[in-house]
């Protein structure tokens, strides 16, 4: 160990080409390198004499023919070879940084990196120019230089400006997750720290590029100084690397009669990238007498990738007694630094925590990092134990999944039927493990012998708990891998998609096999426990969402029925959601058995009829429209702006706020318009007129902004309302009052609403309901009345109106009484209270015949209110003359948010039926229908020519306001976010497929984004108020992230990460954000400056 020391210290300040150079002096005619092409022949080989003087040529090649102005990166795009590594030395001899394409890597990931990377030069080998050429003609601009080295060709390449991160839609991870996390990130930012900087000749070997395992890749640039310890340990060993699922693939008795066979040459295998196999995996692979020394390596790409090693004793390996425990990390290489800290930064002596690497050189520059301190510590993403001083790995931070409300490391599961199926059963060769769409656990198994799955998952039940157990299995014969020798996960999932749309569709042999059947769906579905006894089995009264289920659940048992039955089941969806399992099953029967199966079996459940006296239904009369004028009995009107999800804003008698704003008037008087903060309504144009959809002048085009000023997001305030927060705000700004009167309005699973003063955080009243909340509210007409929807008795949705006093703090305006009480026999019904501000008296009850879970819309021009039901009714409902003007049939359950247009004069209604309908908000006649095959969860959005919206089958759908479908764009996932139509006339929606998608107004792709998981919430669209004039997205992923993205290139400018799950919709005012969070809490987050040096 001392003579290693003393090396590394005389060597520390050498380059890569410097050692290389030294140990040629001294060996010169001696074998520098092989290279086997495993064609049968004898491997090919050079001396370090050859290899010296092809790079020299090479050198003198680049000098000659490159501008060496500022830092230079050479980009090789070439097979292996016999002459890599000459034409490596000759680029770093240059001297250049090595910047290494590979030709089998997708061409958008090789054009993202050199774009990243802004190369200007590309050295192609001869023979792969035309693939070169073929593979990036449309996104490159680059001419030949007319002088060829060899087998080389120069290629000089042009960006154009602002071109950079617009392939992959850019998520760079260098955007700091929280403020909670300061300390845990170990970046050392204090003025005067000694900082190295990439410019500095001859700072960079290389440039390389992450996995992009747990993400988009990161662009890495690696200083000869971070590499060297990675050198001088294995020095003088002969080394074989490969990730271990890699050596997997060979099988464990190849790898025992030839890589680690007795005679062998192979001195050192090192085995990283992935999690160390246990001991008795090891073990399995030696063969008798093998004494190849196996190393466990560790470290991430970000620091040059190895920064611990740990060499498995002899003793271990050769031991016959097995050992399931975990291979511990080791320890640090030469002048590398390793920390474990907890989530709040604290050193981790015994226990849990996350791993950081670093160390006074071993610093790398990640994207677009210039200069960094030395001494900065990187945060890996990887969780340990230490246990006496060892650190064993757990897993990744990204791999932990939540399932049946625990927590759960996919990689668990993957190594843990490895070892106790195969290594006991010995029928195993390799296996792996996907989450598939966010919903299955998915095994795949290379198995050795002829196995029966029943068999194995009986013999995973026994090792692993019931959390864990993979929900399918899946024989394969060879598992695919990247270009970086891991598991290609999404090649998996190609996999097993092609593996279930081929199943055969066994026809059911019975109603008995049925029931069945649709009890396992049942409790798959909603994570129940398999087992025999009673507490294991469904109550013939289970209803789905109060056994745990959801929208998103409840489409999965969709799907799995309609499999199960192989047929499509109309209304299936609304039963799922608002009946129980016998209602499901009888309503099941009904669609698939004959009618004479049906006489003797069928059992219907009675709703209870309607209350109230019976308004017209869709008559096409304008029943009492003139009394939904509501002069002044609502009281004193307030003039006031709200805005709500997906950037709507409603401007009501608020043109002088708008004045004083510096805001412009709407668009048209009392219009709903797409807006965001302060500076955003002034530059908002009217639409183009119908059919002149022009485009821009290519100047004029949307294009990435290059160098935009990064961005961080900062906890102003956070308001505990008890119980989760899936509702999205309400932001209502006063006109009378000063800017302190903006208030946010939401609710909450604790069955209260709050009305939030936005700028301090201040609460300001609450209000108690009777149950939760989880529509977002709408405001009236007059502006002193907010509309909010209550969900009751696990499926019942009550909507309360209160007052906002005008022209002084606001109040409780309204109490509620009376809340309606459920027993086990009643139906779910919808209730909606008016009550008087003053007394809390009641003021006005409606009662619905099923839950009410559409958050509410209002007419501008009329003040009704419409919202739609669970009963399949869409409601006008007038809330000054206490009436219902009207409901319509629109055959089929309402989920999603009515939208209403008002030019022309239509409301359009989605139903879980798949059936989009414009209505007359007068008369409530139906206008037009169209079928979108499968359920609407996302609701409708319009601008002056199009109403847009999502569908489940992951498809976004544009009609005209005629019902002409324009347009139809697919995603790669279901659908339930709403779209969010910015001022620019771009369409942003999510998808359950993890992207972020941006639309231009004729169904053209102009950008997607990845997230870390799915995007559930509708997009905010908002100008930037740090003094630039572009636009700006807010969005949210369900694990809790917030991204703030350019709306023109789609662009990563922020990233902040909340401390739960987030179905709740952001909204923008200024530059504040508001959302809600799934750990109680409502969240109030400041967009501020911020600089280049955070990451994830």
């Amino acid at each position: 160990m001392i003579s290693q020391l003393l090396v590394f210290r005389q060597t520390n300040k050498m380059t890569l080409q410097e050692l290389v150079l030294r140990a040629a002096s001294l060996y010169l005619d001696r074998t520098a390198v092989c290279f086997d092409e495993g064609n049968s022949q004898p491997p090919v080989c050079c001396t370090y004499k050859a290899l010296l003087s092809e790079a020299s040529a090479l050198s003198d090649f680049l000098r000659a023919h490159c501008d060496f102005g500022g830092t230079l990166e050479v980009g090789l795009y070439c097979q292996p070879g016999i002459n890599l590594p000459s034409w490596v030395l000759g680029i770093l001899q240059a001297p250049a940084a090595y910047a290494p394409i590979d030709p089998d890597s997708p061409p958008s990931l090789s054009t993202y990196f050199m774009k990243k990377c802004d190369l200007k030069y590309v050295l192609v080998e001869k023979r792969q120019v035309n693939k070169f050429k073929s593979s990036h003609e449309t996104v490159l601009n680059y001419d030949t230089v007319s002088v060829e080295h060899k087998d080389l060709v120069l290629f000089r390449l042009h960006w154009k400006n602002g071109e950079v991160n617009s392939v992959l839609g850019d998520r760079s991870d260098k955007y700091k997750v929280t403020d909670r996390e300061d300390r845990a990130r170990g970046e050392n930012r204090t003025p005067g720290k000694e900082r190295v900087d990439m410019r500095r000749e001859g700072c960079l070997a290389y440039v390389l590029h992450t996995s992009g395992t747990t993400g988009t890749p990161k662009i890495v640039r690696v200083p000869h100084a971070c590499v060297l310890p990675n050198i001088q340990h294995f020095r003088w060993m002969s080394i074989s690397y490969a990730t271990p699922t890699l050596l997997r693939r060979f099988g464990s008795e190849l790898i025992k009669s030839t890589v680690l066979s007795a005679h062998t040459s192979l001195r050192v295998l090192a085995l990283g990238g992935e999690a160390c196999p246990s001991l008795t995996i090891l073990q399995s692979w030696r063969g008798k007498g093998n004494r190849t020394q196996i190393f466990n390596i560790y470290g991430i790409t970000e620091v040059s990738s190895w920064a611990t090693f740990y060499r498995i004793p002899e003793e271990s390996l050769n031991s016959t007694v097995k050992h399931e425990s975990p291979v511990q990390l080791g320890t640090p290489l030469l002048g590398t630094a390793v920390e474990v800290r907890d989530k709040n930064g604290s050193p981790v002596l015994e226990g849990t925590g996350q791993v950081f690497l670093g160390g006074k050189n071993r610093v790398c520059f990640l994207d677009d990092e210039v200069t960094v301190a030395l001494g900065t510590m990187r945060a890996t993403g990887d969780f340990v134990t230490v246990k006496d001083g060892e650190m064993f790995f757990l897993g990744r931070k990204d791999s932990q999944i939540k399932r049946h409300g625990k927590r759960l490391n996919i990689a668990l599961v993957q190594q843990d039927p490895h070892q106790t199926v195969a290594e006991e059963l010995g029928q195993v060769e390799s296996c792996a493990v996907t989450w598939y769409n966010q919903e299955k656990l998915i095994l795949f198994i290379v198995p050795k012998v002829d196995l029966v799955k029943d068999y194995i998952f009986k013999e995973l039940q026994k090792h692993l708990p019931a959390h864990a157990l993979p929900d399918d299995m899946v024989l394969i014969d060879a598992l695919p891998f990247t270009c970086h020798g891991k598991v290609d996960v999404s090649e998996l999932n190609k996999i097993y998609l092609d593996y279930i749309n081929s199943q055969p569709r066994n026809k059911l042999h019975g109603k008995e096999e049925l029931w069945g059947k649709l009890k396992h769906l049942w409790k798959s579905v909603l994570c129940l426990p398999e087992n025999p006894e009673a507490t294991g089995k469904v109550p013939d009264n289970s209803v789905f969402l109060e056994s745990g289920g959801d929208s998103l659940k409840a489409v999965w048992l969709l799907n799995e029925i309609e499999k199960l039955t192989s047929t499509a089941i109309p209304g299936l969806l609304e039963v799922i959601l608002s009946s129980s399992i016998l209602d499901v099953y009888n309503h099941i029967v009904e669609a698939v058995f004959t009618q004479e199966d049906l006489k003797a079996n069928r059992s219907h459940t009675t709703k209870r009829k309607w209350s109230d006296a019976a308004p017209e239904e869709g008559s096409g009369k304008p029943a009492g429209l003139e009394s939904a004028r509501p002069s002044n009995r609502g009281g004193e009107t307030s003039s006031v702006i709200a805005l709500s999800r997906g950037s709507q804003v409603l401007s009501l008698g608020a043109g002088r706020l708008l004045t004083e704003l510096g805001l412009c008037p709407p668009v048209r008087p009392l219009d709903l318009i797409p807006q965001t903060n302060t500076q955003v309504l002034k530059s908002i144009r009217p639409p183009a007129p119908d059919g002149k959809l022009e485009k821009p002048p290519l100047s004029q085009q949307e294009s990435p902004v290059l160098g935009a000023e990064p961005m961080v997001l900062r906890e102003r305030w956070r308001s505990d309302t008890g119980k989760c927060v899936d509702a999205s705000p309400l932001l209502v700004v006063a006109a009378e009052e000063d800017r302190s009167s903006t208030t946010v309005y939401m609710g909450s699973h604790s069955h209260t609403v709050r009305a939030v003063d936005l700028y301090s955080g201040e609460m300001r009243w609450e209000q108690l309901l009777g149950d939760r909340i989880e529509s977002s509210a709408c405001v009236s007409k007059c502006g002193n009345f907010i509309v909010v929807e209550l969900l009751k008795g696990g499926g019942l949705l009550v909507a309360v109106v209160f007052t906002v006093a005008p022209a002084q703090e606001a109040k409780v305006s309204c109490w509620i009484e009376g809340a309606c009480q459920l027993t086990s026999t009643s139906c779910y019904n919808g209730l909606i209270y008016v009550l008087k501000r003053n007394s809390g008296e009641k003021y006005w009850t409606f009662t619905t015949e099923d839950a009410v879970k559409s958050s509410p819309a209002v007419d501008p021009t009329t003040g009704l209110i419409y919202v739609g039901s669970h009963d399949q009714h869409a409601y006008a409902l007038d809330i000054y003359e206490k009436k219902c003007v009207w409901k319509l049939k629109c055959e089929g359950a309402l989920f999603s948010s009515p939208c209403l247009s008002l030019s022309p004069h239509h409301l359009y209604c989605a139903t879980l039926g798949g059936l989009l309908l414009a209505v007359n908000p007068a008369t409530g006649s139906t206008v037009w229908k169209r079928p979108c095959g499968k359920p609407l969860f996302s609701s409708p959005r319009c601008c002056q020519r199009y109403i847009c919206i999502g569908c489940v089958d992951g498809t976004l759908r544009c009609f005209t306001h005629s019902g002409e479908q324009v347009w139809r764009f697919s995603a790669g996932g279901p659908i339930f976010s709403s779209p969010c139509i910015s001022a620019s006339e771009q369409i942003v929606f999510g998808s359950h497929d993890c992207f972020v998608y941006c639309c231009s107004m004729d169904g053209h792709l102009r950008w997607k984004f990845e997230t870390t998981a799915r995007v559930y919430a509708t997009p905010f669209a908002f100008r930037n108020h740090l003094g630039s004039s572009d636009t700006l997205l807010a969005a949210a992923s369900t694990d809790g992230k917030l991204w703030v993205l350019e709306s023109r290139s789609g662009e990563l400018r922020s990233v902040y990460e909340l401390p739960g799950e987030v179905f709740s919709s952001p909204v923008v005012w200024e530059s504040m954000l508001v959302i809600g969070c799934r750990n109680n809490y409502i969240y109030c987050l400041d967009l501020l400056c911020g600089d280049t040096n955070i990451q994830v």
